[in-house]
C-alpha cells in the first residue's frame, strides 16, 4: 500500500518577499515620493542579500513605483501633477475597456467578489480607516480587470494597478463615500450586463477624480525631485 502525501506549498522567493514588502510600503505611504531606498539598510532589515533586493527594485521600477539611477541607487518615484495627469489619460481609456469587457463576461462568482470589495470599503469607512477604504476601492478595480479576462489587458493593467493603488492612498482627501457610491452604480451596470451604461459610468467615475487629484498632487509634490541628486550619496 502506498501512502499519498501532499506536496509542500511552494515557498515565496526572497525577491518576491522583498518586492511585496517595499511595494506595500510605497503604496501605504510609509515611503514618500522621492525618498531614497538605501540597499544596505533594506537588505539588513528584510534579511536578504543584495541580489534579490535589486531584482525586487527592478520589478518595482517596471511598476513605475521606483526610479533607479545606474551605479548610484534608487528612490521612490516622483509622483507629481504631470505623472497624475498622464495616469488619468491612460485610465480613462483602459479602465473603460475593462468595464465594457466585464459587463459582457461577469458571472455570479465575479459579482460576489465585486460585492465583497464594495462591502469592505463601506465597512472601512464606518471604522474611519482611510487606508483600508482606499485599499478596498483599489481592489474593486483589480477585480473588474480579472473579470474582463483579457490577458493582454491584464498585462497592461498590472503596473498601472500599482500606480492606481498608490494614487488612492495619496488622495485620501477625496470623497471616499462618493467613490464607493459610484462603485455601487458600476456594480449595478455590470450585474445587468449593460455594456453602454458600464462604459459611461466607468468614464465618469475615473474622470470625476481627475481635477482634484492633479490639484492634490501639486500640494504633495511642491518641491521638484531630481533623481540623480537624490541618489548622489555614499550610502548604497
Amino acid at each position: 500500500m502506498t501512502t499519498e502525501t501532499s506536496s509542500p506549498a511552494p515557498s515565496i522567493s526572497l525577491r518576491d518577499q522583498a518586492y511585496a514588502v517595499i511595494r506595500a510600503r510605497i503604496i501605504g505611504l510609509d515611503y514618500s515620493p522621492g525618498e531614497r531606498l538605501v540597499e544596505r539598510d533594506l537588505a539588513a532589515e528584510l534579511e536578504v542579500s543584495r541580489i534579490p533586493l535589486r531584482e525586487a527594485i527592478a520589478r518595482l521600477q517596471t511598476d513605475g513605483l521606483v526610479v533607479s539611477i545606474p551605479r548610484q541607487g534608487a528612490i521612490v518615484a516622483p509622483f507629481g501633477a504631470d505623472e497624475v495627469r498622464d495616469l488619468f489619460d491612460v485610465r480613462e481609456s483602459l479602465e473603460v475597456l475593462s468595464f465594457r469587457l466585464a459587463a459582457e463576461r461577469v458571472d455570479e462568482a465575479g459579482l460576489a467578489r465585486l460585492r465583497s470589495d464594495i462591502d469592505d470599503a463601506f465597512a472601512a469607512m464606518d471604522r474611519g480607516d482611510e487606508a483600508a477604504t482606499a485599499a478596498a476601492n483599489s481592489a474593486f478595480h483589480r477585480t473588474v480587470v480579472d473579470i474582463a479576462a483579457n490577458p493582454l489587458l491584464t498585462s497592461m493593467m498590472g503596473p498601472l494597478g500599482a500606480r492606481v493603488a498608490w494614487l488612492f492612498s495619496l488622495t485620501r482627501q477625496r470623497d471616499m463615500e462618493q467613490q464607493a457610491r459610484e462603485h455601487e452604480e458600476l456594480y449595478a451596470a455590470l450585474a445587468a450586463h449593460d455594456v453602454a451604461r458600464a462604459e459611461r459610468h466607468a468614464f465618469d467615475h475615473v474622470h470625476s477624480g481627475r481635477a482634484l487629484s492633479i490639484e492634490l498632487a501639486r500640494g504633495w509634490s511642491g518641491i521638484a525631485i531630481d533623481p540623480v541628486a537624490a541618489t548622489r550619496t555614499r550610502r548604497r
